[in-house]
């Protein structure tokens, strides 16, 4: 009969094996070897449960209360902002090409003198 052998560890035995990554000691690998600890997601779920420098090396954004509808309102606006300017754009090149009709069909420059007829 083959039976699998299923290893069970200490609260203190894993508390010992987090101590020792946190403090530098060893790293996860390191730890896996020295103790014989199979399976690679083991000792990183110890750290996340026991450990308390889970958030090394994680960015943890403190925010005020307002501070999130604020940065809502922002975007909003914004995205206001960008719609108008592409507006603005789009007619900006509807009077240009306005601006070209009216000097190659009419002979007028509106470019160099306003709004007065070119003499050809």
């Amino acid at each position: 009969m083959n039976r699998s052998i299923q290893l069970r560890y200490s609260e203190a035995f894993k508390l010992k094996v987090v101590d020792e990554i946190e403090k530098g000691r060893y790293s996860e690998a390191d730890v896996r070897k020295v103790y014989g600890i199979n399976g690679g997601a083991t000792v990183s779920r110890w750290l996340r449960k026991y450990g308390f420098n889970d958030d090394v090396g994680k960015v943890i954004r403190i925010e005020m209360k307002d501070e999130r509808d604020k940065i809502k309102q922002l975007e909003k606006e914004k995205h206001e902002l960008e719609r108008a300017l592409a507006k603005t754009q789009v007619k900006v090149l509807a009077y240009e090409a306005l601006i070209d009709i009216a000097k190659e069909d009419y002979g007028i420059d509106l470019k160099k003198n306003g709004m007065k007829e070119s003499k050809e």
